[in-house]
């Protein structure tokens, strides 16, 4: 992720430490946010894989930007994290400043 739009991000954020083995996100639930991972390893089972995400990676982000807001994944912490969680009403707010945000964030999490 670009520095600046992390740098944004913590303006509205906040650090969270999540213990390992948790599930931060499941399929099917209301995206209320994303998060920013700062240190530690989770999971993604998506439909079209299953990978790991370490410092850096953007999840959530799909059902902030999606029409029916749901989450589309199950993410599983694999070690201790540390994340920056960002609400859906900060988010919308960074992307109503400014018009690109958004897809710098889309981008960060392919």
């Amino acid at each position: 992720m670009d520095p600046d739009d992390l740098q944004l991000l913590e303006t509205v954020g906040a650090e969270t430490e999540v213990a390992a083995g948790r599930v931060l996100i499941e399929p099917g639930q209301h995206g209320a946010g994303l998060y920013v991972i700062l240190a530690g390893t989770v999971l993604i089972e998506a439909p079209e894989r299953t990978r790991e995400l370490g410092p850096g990676a953007v999840i959530g982000e799909r059902a902030l930007l999606s029409a029916d807001g749901t989450r589309t994944a199950r993410v599983r912490t694999i070690t201790d994290v540390r994340v920056l969680a960002v609400g859906r009403i900060e988010f919308e707010q960074l992307c109503t400043d400014d018009d690109e945000f958004a897809r710098r964030v889309a981008d960060a999490a392919d």
